[in-house]
């Protein structure tokens, strides 16, 4: 069933960025200012994880001080451990998102740590942010394959699912990170979660690069997903994670929904100016193909010249 409006989380600023040489703070404020114009109601600013290992995003605090200009928009920060939601408390982040990977392998090289030690940490994450008035949605990396264990056991993200909400994670998210989800399997495990969880807020995150991103967010939607991730341009991947590559475009996503009449409060337009402004920050094309092509002609219009 296709619903009436869906909620986008613009995740340039932080997934789109995290593995490009990094950009100057003033770059990424002009990113921020385009982002905003669109009327993308949620951006994933940043993470505040170890600057050695991300250095595109050492200058967290930084962006975190800036964001204040923009109270129409709701912010967040990934973090991947105790100390990062400590570090992105006090920088005055109040929406954190806490990954944790539902593989081993995945986890290992993304934390150091654990699935299991990962999700022993949810149950502090969540008491320190609602402590500070935040919330918390705990992200599901590796949801359908592992770039080291290969594809994900499914009864991994439901576990994981279920130990979040059962600590008090006000939102899930499932994430195909290297890109290797197809439709049939998205609707599975989206099935598998409302049986064993019921109605519950439910994001998903998906990865363009095996070129069936959309199909899957489409397939999503339509199992009761209503908050999705996407990243300006299709810019993006995991650093950890071997051949992984870009998210799905915010542009091309805003403009397949809203040709289905699903309202996204985007501004088409907006987002693919905003498209050029990612790609004049980071120095090379991105992938999306809507920057290339541009919008078509409204239907009436090619109608009439058919």
């Amino acid at each position: 069933m296709i619903p009436e409006a869906v909620s986008i989380r613009e995740v340039g600023p932080r997934d789109g960025l995290q593995i490009e040489n990094p950009v100057p703070l003033d770059a990424k404020i002009r990113l921020l200012e385009a982002l905003v114009a669109t009327g993308v109601p949620r951006i994933e600013a940043t993470s505040f994880v170890s600057p050695r290992a991300v250095p595109a995003l050492a200058d967290a605090a930084d962006l975190a001080a800036e964001l204040h200009r923009w109270p129409q928009v709701e912010f967040s920060a990934l973090v991947a451990g105790i100390g990062g939601t400590k570090r992105a408390l006090a920088a005055g982040m109040r929406t954190v998102e806490y990954v944790v990977s539902a593989a081993d392998g995945h986890s290992r090289a993304n934390v150091g740590s654990s699935t299991e030690d990962a999700v022993g940490r949810i149950e502090e994450i969540v008491r320190l942010v609602h402590g500070e008035g935040g919330k918390v949605e705990v992200i599901i990396a590796t949801a359908w394959d592992c770039p080291f264990d290969g594809p994900t056991d499914q009864e991994r993200p439901l576990w994981i699912a279920e130990h979040a909400l059962h600590h008090g994670a006000d939102q899930i998210s499932v994430a195909d990170t290297i890109g290797t989800a197809t439709p049939g399997r998205v609707s599975r495990l989206i099935e598998s979660i409302h049986a064993r969880l019921g109605d519950v807020n439910l994001g998903a995150h998906f990865h363009n690069t095996r070129g069936v991103g959309l199909a899957c967010a489409l397939t999503a939607v339509e199992h009761g997903v209503r908050y999705l991730d996407a990243s300006v341009g299709g810019l993006g991947g995991c650093p950890f994670a071997p051949g992984a590559s870009g998210n799905i475009a915010t542009e091309e996503l805003a403009f397949m929904l809203s040709d289905l009449g699903v309202g996204t409060g985007v501004d088409l337009g907006a987002m693919i100016r905003a498209a050029g402004v990612a790609e004049e920050i980071v120095g090379h094309e991105v992938p999306s193909n809507l920057l290339r092509a541009g919008l078509p002609a409204p239907r009436e219009s090619r109608m009439d010249h058919a």
